[in-house]
């Protein structure tokens, strides 16, 4: 690593011996910041660039460690409950410091490339053996750009194979920045009706759309990753213009569908933010296997779920 392992950026999780995010066995980086706001997101914590709280109250013990550490008064332990003020909190992190029962957690970390590439590297026995590597997610990895060109370079440099989570949303001088230095798109293709995609993400489809062809006609290798979500995409014509769209680019190497499974509902609830789905459940297994049936059965890329 050399004159970009300085280089800092805000971290929510590193994954070990992740199996989904690309070839082999991989180390994913889930960076914060997002410029979508999908409603069945399912990484609420990667929405804000900056610093969180999770608070888990089945956790806490009330022990009241957490009260007097806080400059803000945000916590308080009366009739036997822990009442946390967030209107109040700064998220300087005091209070999880001290919070022997994890009840509290930061979410969040800023660290430098090297000290990313530090923890990377601890498993590239792993990597050299299945074919895996780094996977940089998020969040949308595009929106700490210089970071995430960084790690890219740096891992580079060591020969790591790379692949990239991102849903298109960035400009193209960016994507064409990076393309040397990414093996795989992870490329989200969400809703392919125009209306729908910004009704259920927040931003228009075109940008993405013109992102994923110009990729694709300089030949960076894609996966698109299609999250279905019962009741909102799971619909013939998705699943047409899923295969279809797979058909007409000439770089793609799998479809992997992505089925919704509502572990973002208690993620929100712990950093104290509304979860738009409700009570919506697991998509059933059996409608996962057809919907991946029927696509597969209109186009020769080969489909996976997961």
């Amino acid at each position: 690593m050399k004159k970009d392992s300085s280089i800092k950026g805000m971290v929510f999780d590193i994954q070990k011996f992740s199996i989904h995010d690309g070839p082999g066995i991989r180390t994913t980086v889930f960076l914060k910041g997002c410029s979508l706001n999908c409603l069945w997101c399912h990484n609420p914590e990667s929405k804000d660039e900056s610093v969180e709280i999770s608070f888990i109250p089945d956790k806490c013990i009330l022990c009241g460690a957490c009260v007097p550490v806080c400059r803000r008064g945000c916590h308080t332990i009366r009739d036997k409950m822990h009442v946390y003020d967030r209107s109040a909190c700064i998220h300087c992190g005091a209070c999880a410091a001290v919070c022997y029962a994890k009840a509290l957690e930061v979410i969040g970390r800023e660290m430098m490339v090297g000290e990313v590439l530090a923890d990377v590297f601890k498993d590239m026995p792993f990597y050299e053996v299945s074919g895996g590597g780094m996977t940089i997610s998020g969040g949308e990895p595009m929106m700490q750009f210089r970071f995430t060109k960084a790690l890219l370079e740096a891992a580079a440099e060591n020969k790591l194979h790379k692949c990239l989570e991102t849903s298109g949303f960035a400009s193209f001088s960016q994507f064409n920045q990076i393309r040397p230095l990414v093996d795989i798109f992870l490329y989200d293709f969400k809703e392919s009706d125009p209306a729908r995609h910004e009704e259920y993400t927040g931003v228009p489809l075109e940008l993405p759309m013109k992102n994923l062809m110009e990729l694709d006609k300089l030949g960076a290798k894609i996966v698109l990753r299609c999250p279905l979500i019962p009741g909102f995409n799971d619909r013939p014509s998705h699943f047409r213009e899923i295969a279809g769209l797979a058909g007409r680019l000439s770089n793609v190497i799998e479809i992997n569908i992505l089925s919704y499974h509502p572990l973002g509902k208690s993620k929100s609830r712990n950093i104290g933010k509304e979860y738009p789905l409700g009570d919506k459940g697991f998509a059933d297994e059996s409608n996962v296997k057809t919907w991946v049936d029927e696509i597969q059965s209109m186009t020769k890329v080969p489909v996976k779920a997961g």
